[in-house]
């Protein structure tokens, strides 16, 4: 199978969908790989490299999207949609609930989009997305404390106090692979967390792995509002797969916080969790509303791009090579896991949740597949 890697163009995306060694180990199965110049410079992997391991170094976008599968880390952007094509397969962040001229797109052109983020293990985890949740976790309290500075129109908060002075108040909604890293990041600065969750067994671990060091709360409103309002950080880090995230903070409640109190919304990737939230970039990362500083960049791990490379890469890459080995049909056939990843297919949306929540039809991939054979 021919394989292209584009080189990401959304805002100070520096991140790249496959590593020299994952070149190394598709040439071992017989596949030929595409690389645009420049893919992974940013991150250590100059053009030289994957020659080394055998790629073919393209010059333009469009070489790398020639291929029958294309490999990506981040959703694509609007100079991006003329690539795609009927029967190419598509396995990247697609992040479609809250972007439909993404999805139109993807829908006019037949492509089938696989998305990591909905790949499921046999556990119901989530294998792909859990290595960026957990370095956007702990980047969202170093972002937070950066944004608590009053150069960055903070309200002037150390996370940790000083003698004499309490820490600040963080509270973090999900715990979840990113809720779970901000609370270990947090707690070791000394910050005063509270993490809420709907599943009292995670709480109930997150109790007897601090020894009541973090305070644990079920995520009931009642309770969550009068922590917001209290909070001089929270951090948004709710999922639901495929769909947009609930939002949970309101207007309202952001009005009471005390001005200069900073949110994290680290699940703006699928809407985020708040009413004000909108998607900001590495570039221009912050906006105040309602005199909250909010952070809502949509790439987060990006901001260490190695670290996440290779962390994403190592979970991605046995997903590649049955793609490659096997064909879509019967991959998908295999490893239902994989299967819970497929999100548009010929035209037509394949995920219940997402469609559910978009209220628009969908069909299984069988039913989808069964009517192009008789087309």
């Amino acid at each position: 199978m021919l394989i292209g890697v584009p080189k990401e163009i959304k805002d100070h995306e520096y991140r790249v969908g496959l590593t020299p060694a994952g070149v190394h180990l598709l040439k071992q199965h017989s596949h030929e790989v595409w690389i645009e110049s420049g893919a992974g410079a940013r991150v250590g992997f100059p053009d030289e490299a994957y020659a080394a391991e055998g790629a073919r170094i393209v010059p333009q976008a469009q070489d790398a999207w020639s291929a029958d599968m294309v490999i990506k880390v981040k959703e694509l952007q609007p100079a991006e949609f003329a690539f795609l094509r009927r029967g190419q397969m598509l396995f990247a962040y697609l992040h479609l609930a809250p972007d439909p001229p993404l999805l139109e797109a993807m829908l006019r052109s037949g492509v089938t989009g696989i998305a990591y983020e909905t790949v499921a293990d046999a556990a119901g985890g989530l294998p792909l997305l859990a290595p960026m949740s957990r370095i956007a976790g702990k980047l969202s309290i170093q972002f937070g404390a950066w944004a608590l500075q009053m150069n960055n129109g903070g309200s002037g908060v150390l996370l940790g106090g000083v003698p004499g002075v309490a820490p600040a108040r963080v509270v973090v909604l999900g715990a979840g692979a990113a809720g779970a890293n901000a609370v270990r990041v947090a707690a070791g600065f000394g910050a005063d967390v509270t993490v809420f969750d709907l599943n009292t067994n995670v709480l109930a671990h997150i109790e007897e792995l601090y020894q009541g060091r973090v305070k644990t709360c079920y995520s009931e409103p009642l309770a969550l509002a009068q922590h917001v309002v209290d909070a001089d950080l929270i951090v948004g880090a709710t999922l639901v797969p495929g769909k947009l995230a609930p939002k949970l903070i309101s207007r309202a409640w952001l009005r009471k916080m005390r001005p200069g109190s900073v949110l994290v919304d680290v699940s703006i990737d699928q809407g985020g969790v708040a009413e004000t939230s909108h998607p900001t970039t590495h570039s221009h990362p912050i906006f105040v509303e309602e005199g909250v500083v909010h952070y809502c960049v949509a790439n987060m791990p990006s901001a260490v791009a190695r670290t996440a490379t290779l962390s994403l890469t190592q979970a991605t890459l046995p997903y590649v090579l049955e793609l490659a080995d096997r064909g879509l049909d019967a991959a998908l056939t295999r490893n239902p896991g994989l299967k819970a990843g497929l999100q548009v297919y010929a035209g037509q949306l394949t995920h219940r949740a997402l469609a559910e929540d978009l209220h628009r039809p969908w069909s299984t991939y069988e039913e989808v597949a069964a009517r192009v054979r008789t087309a």
